[in-house]
């Protein structure tokens, strides 16, 4: 495996410990995206890809982070501790990795070659006409992969217990103004 391309989205000075963004190309076929590079106490480091833990309201049964002090569907006061703590009394799990590495020498391996790109991508910024290029990943490429789907039989709405909530709202008047409407109570 060999990282064949490292883009990097340098931030603001404003955002104290988060330098930037970046993604990474292995053997120019697979890509991941959103790794971040943060200035740590002891240097600075990338972290994975990440996701926002969730549990389940016991009322509704509907997905909320862990932070959520309230249901986002039925408005339960929800439990401020229920995200699991490490015996050790360390800090709660709130995130989970979506892709990283498996051992030591794989995430060193990449950490050296971010943290090197970043480096340059820090001295190309001070040039006069910079243009970050983190954004350009898909430019042009995704009329390569345009792919038939009519084999492919789609499937009709997710419909909840009860009905939508949206499909309970009374109908909105027929009106050709750009938001009437919008406020009104009936």
């Amino acid at each position: 495996m060999v990282i064949t391309e490292v883009r990097i989205k340098l931030m603001d000075a404003n955002h104290e410990r988060l330098l930037g963004f970046c993604s990474v190309t292995f053997d120019e076929m697979f890509v991941i995206r959103d790794l971040k590079i943060i200035e740590g106490t002891k240097g600075s480091f990338v972290a994975m890809p990440s996701r926002k833990l969730t549990d389940r309201c016991p009322e509704c049964g509907c997905k909320n982070h862990l932070r959520a002090r309230f249901c986002n569907h039925c408005g339960l006061a929800l439990d401020e501790d229920r995200a699991l703590r490490p015996l050790d009394g360390g800090r709660a799990k709130l995130h989970a990795d979506i892709a990283h590495p498996i051992h030591s020498q794989c995430r060193d391996m990449i950490q050296k070659a971010i943290l090197k790109a970043y480096q340059e991508e820090r001295q190309r910024a001070t040039q006069p006409g910079y243009v970050c290029r983190y954004d350009e990943v898909d430019a042009g490429d995704f009329d390569d992969y345009l792919v038939d789907m009519t084999p492919y039989r789609a499937h009709g709405p997710h419909v909840h217990a009860g009905g939508h909530p949206a499909a309970l709202a009374p109908p909105v008047p027929d009106r050709h103004e750009f938001g009437a409407g919008i406020l009104d109570r009936t």
